[in-house]
């Protein structure tokens, strides 16, 4: 059994809904069947990110090398749904709607695939200072509360793209303040750490993992955009929880 299916996955692999003869009602469930795998990476991600703060949390080295391990499971699950996307663009020819919505799987699996790497990214920064590192708990408390909002910033832009509902997808650059805030004042904490040099090397690890999680949150904030694009047809990038851009024009080569 390849790394991206189980025996306890109960939605159904490509393997499953194989291209065939059907018309419109077989392509729609179809290409039902790829949004459900692409969103299932979502939840594969939110697992990775728990264990990744709860090994930042204990320091738990071995923790943390699962989720290094376990980086496959996402890989595995990209690899599969966009080679399934790309055989059924080439036996299929969708317009309009059903259009927009494989460029917007394409792009959403290309962001979990990058959640997943910064969740790897964190796990290989924690045993660097060691199994018991000179901790500051005010910045370790700003990390983990980092990990809070990355975690609902994930699960929230799953069902904002599952539901199609743009206000939910919307939100989301209120809660992605909230990381960057966060961001910052351990950037901030970190340059006003002191003299001792273990403790000013655990606090420039601990930026790393900062900017990390904050990419993680930009990568939900850039699957919210897709739902707007799949809804309206207009890409348009967010700029304030309560307003839009306007659509962007396109980038000359």
């Amino acid at each position: 059994m390849s790394p991206a299916s189980s025996a306890n996955d109960a939605t159904p692999a490509w393997g499953d809904v194989a291209p065939g003869p059907g018309g419109r009602p077989h392509f729609q469930a179809q290409l039902k069947a790829l949004e459900d795998r692409a969103l299932g990476g979502l939840d594969l991600v939110v697992q990775q990110l728990d264990r990744t703060v709860e090994s930042l949390a204990h320091q738990d080295i071995e923790l943390a090398e699962m989720v290094i391990a376990d980086d496959d499971l996402i890989d595995g699950r990209y690899m599969e749904v966009h080679q399934a996307i790309l055989s059924l663009l080439a036996l299929q020819a969708p317009v309009a709607g059903d259009l927009r919505l494989v460029a917007a799987l394409l792009h959403v699996l290309k962001a979990l695939e990058r959640m997943g790497d910064q969740c790897v990214n964190i796990a290989k920064v924690i045993p660097l200072s060691g199994r018991e590192p000179p901790v500051r708990q005010d910045v370790l408390d700003r990390l983990l509360r980092m990990g809070t909002c990355a975690r609902a910033e994930t699960v929230q832009c799953k069902a904002a793209f599952a539901t199609r509902d743009v206000d939910l997808a919307e939100d989301l650059v209120r809660q992605d303040r909230e990381i960057n805030r966060l961001n910052r004042e351990i950037f901030r904490l970190a340059l006003e750490i002191g003299d001792d040099p273990d403790t000013r090397e655990w606090a420039m690890h601990m930026i790393l993992v900062a900017r990390a999680l904050e990419r993680i949150g930009d990568n939900a904030v850039d699957i919210g955009e897709q739902v707007v694009f799949v809804v309206t047809g207009l890409f348009s990038e967010f700029s304030d929880s309560s307003h839009l851009m306007g659509p962007q024009p396109p980038q000359t080569p």
